[in-house]
């Protein structure tokens, strides 16, 4: 079977892309921008929230490996799908907790997930995650990609991204590279 993509927004991408880089069957992890209304998006304008984009990961993946439900069974351990336009204190519209698929069969996929995530009893709040079509998509600059794996030491990754990255090796050790 050939690879898929799938992009997740999921708060900052440093987050996510830390988190995606560790999972077998992911082959490439890219941090970037979609659904926003502009060409060629700059990191401070995104952050502006007047873009219209998200902070996203497109992932690549090998479905003989991991599953598309398994990779968004871990999006919603690693970020709070329930927080309108936020997560912990990164709040605006690009850090909306959003699936953006590639075509309108995966959408149809991801719709029914999100479906039957959203009435599961786990949340204590209503899924406020967002499915739709991907669309406008730019990567992000280069110096945010890897971003983890670059400065593990700096403030915001040892105490936001780490954890993050923590929770996915402890809950989800099975899907963790070698």
């Amino acid at each position: 079977m050939a690879s898929q993509t799938i992009t997740l927004g999921g708060g900052c991408f440093w987050c996510t892309e830390a988190v995606y880089v560790r999972v077998k069957g992911v082959l490439d992890v890219e941090s970037g921008y979609c659904n926003g209304h502009i060409q060629r998006p700059q990191y401070e304008q995104v952050c502006s929230g007047t873009t219209g984009h998200v902070e996203v990961v497109q992932l690549v993946f090998d479905p003989a490996v991991i599953s598309l439900a398994q990779l968004l069974e871990i999006f919603f351990v690693i970020h709070d799908p329930t927080t309108l336009n936020r997560q912990g204190n990164d709040v605006g519209t690009q850090y909306r907790s959003g699936i953006y698929a590639q075509d309108a069969a995966q959408l149809a996929e991801v719709t029914a997930w999100l479906e039957a995530a959203r009435q599961d009893s786990t949340w204590r709040s209503p899924v406020v995650t967002e499915a739709v079509l991907r669309d406008n998509y730019w990567p992000a600059e280069d110096y945010h990609q890897d971003y983890f794996e670059q400065h593990p030491n700096q403030g915001y990754c040892a105490f936001v991204v780490g954890p993050k990255v923590e929770k996915f090796q402890k809950t989800f050790a099975q899907f963790a590279k070698d």
